[in-house]
């Protein structure tokens, strides 16, 4: 699945404050201007909650200069430095976001969710040493976080430590039973050693869970396919791909961690003609 649901999770998961906006009714004072810096924190929180409310709808671009003020009249608070660093993320803006977190570290040290959106931004720029301290760092104040535990399976799985990446998916899904992402990066892991019986088991039980789950649905098409269930393999194929055609692009696939072995396998799969006229006659139900 798509790997930014942690940071849009996190972005859902900042508090709405309770602020009540001052009054602007009063008589303005002639000659002098007194700035009551409680009010502007009070301004700049409640700003804040603006952004955060826009970030759940994914209006990205109108949260952004709202959380960029907000941090100007509320620099001290931790949540808000969070939103910021969060949006700058979501927008790609790596060198802004990793700022913007540092402060909301520095300013509140126990955020273990600060600390997974650091890991998310060192992943994110392919420092994946870097992304598993932060993220180990956060499970420290987190440990049953299951989305946290995924995201440190992931880092390790592009440092190559694929038995500790597995300890680590495996872990997210005794946190949460139905975490199936977990599972299914288990199946690409699985794959990758040549264990194609035991990752088609692994996307089995992620489909299990969500029969809409088009990653999962994908990869089990083409292992059976290369196994020797053609016929199978190729409507699995097709009714993941209905779901979601982005699966088609080997670049998105392998954004979403799938491995070299699969990419080849998927390569093929998809040059198949059958699937091509396929994609032609149904486009996916996400494109509609």
């Amino acid at each position: 699945m798509p790997k930014c649901m942690r940071l849009i999770s996190l972005l859902v998961a900042i508090p709405l404050w309770s602020v009540s906006c001052p009054a602007h009714a009063q008589a303005l004072i002639p000659h002098t201007l007194q700035l009551d810096p409680s009010q502007l924190e009070k301004q700049g929180l409640s700003l804040a909650q603006e952004a955060a409310q826009l970030a759940q709808f994914q209006q990205y671009d109108l949260a952004l200069p709202r959380a960029q003020l907000a941090t100007q009249l509320a620099p001290k608070s931790d949540q808000v430095w969070f939103l910021l660093g969060g949006l700058y993320l979501q927008n790609k803006q790596f060198d802004q976001a990793v700022v913007s977190l540092q402060k909301a570290q520095t300013l509140n040290p126990k955020n273990g969710d600060v600390l997974f959106a650091l890991g998310s931004a060192s992943f994110q720029q392919e420092k994946y040493q870097a992304a598993v301290t932060h993220l180990q760092a956060g499970l420290k104040l987190k440990p049953n976080d299951p989305e946290g535990l995924f995201d440190l399976g992931n880092a390790y799985y592009k440092l190559g430590r694929l038995t500790d990446a597995i300890a680590q998916y495996n872990q997210a899904v005794a946190k949460e039973k139905k975490f199936w992402p977990a599972i299914n990066n288990i199946g690409l892991v699985k794959y990758e050693q040549g264990d194609v019986t035991g990752a088609i088991k692994q996307w089995q039980g992620a489909v299990a869970l969500d029969r809409q789950a088009a990653e999962p649905m994908l990869a089990m098409g083409v292992a059976l396919y290369i196994k020797g269930d053609r016929e199978k393999g190729l409507a699995l194929g097709e009714s993941a791909l209905r779901i979601d055609d982005r699966y088609g692009d080997l670049k998105f696939l392998k954004e979403n961690l799938w491995g070299n072995r699969l990419l080849s396998d998927t390569k093929k799969f998809l040059e198949l003609s059958r699937i091509h006229s396929s994609r032609q006659q149904h486009p996916s139900d996400a494109l509609r």
